[in-house]
């Protein structure tokens, strides 16, 4: 894909966070359930999404991981942006150094228009829209939903 391991296990964490519990706290060991999702890893990325300012965390009974603001109002590309950064949608598809409008690459005005709407789409995804299009799938194909096991201590407000 567009970007790093550690990005697109995130973007699945929070999407399954968003559909578990989009308004509370979600223990880790129940957004890595069923999923390919290194618990350990997650648990790294997640902790530096909150120093971000991303998502909340809260020890204790009904304590885990809380999106800091709701879903609808998280982009893809935010999260994109906070993992591997944006350098990639404006750097050379073959490389070059220097590769722009006016010194184009051999490959620049064919894949400019691709870059441009790849970065649409991420900015224009919500964790909202994610969720709700992973859950139609899930329902689709008959596998069951991801449901919390623990009960959520209120988030602060938002």
């Amino acid at each position: 894909m567009i970007y790093s391991n550690a990005c697109a296990y995130a973007i699945l964490a929070l999407t399954q966070l968003s559909m578990i519990r989009p308004d509370g706290y979600v223990l880790l060991e129940d957004l890595c359930a069923g999923q390919d999702l290194p618990r350990h890893f997650v648990a790294k990325i997640f902790q530096d999404l909150v120093r971000k300012g991303l998502l909340r965390s809260a020890k204790g009974r009904g304590g885990g991981f809380a999106l800091a603001r709701p879903a609808e109002q998280i982009t893809v590309y935010e999260i994109v942006a906070m993992i591997d950064g944006v350098s990639q949608f404006d750097e050379c598809i073959v490389g070059m150094a220097q590769c722009n409008d006016e010194t184009p690459c051999p490959q620049h005005d064919a894949f400019k228009p691709i870059r441009q709407h790849i970065k649409e789409f991420l900015q224009t995804t919500t964790l909202a829209r994610m969720s709700s299009t992973l859950t139609r799938k899930l329902e689709l194909i008959g596998q069951e939903l991801p449901a919390p096991t623990s009960k959520s201590k209120p988030v602060a407000s938002r």
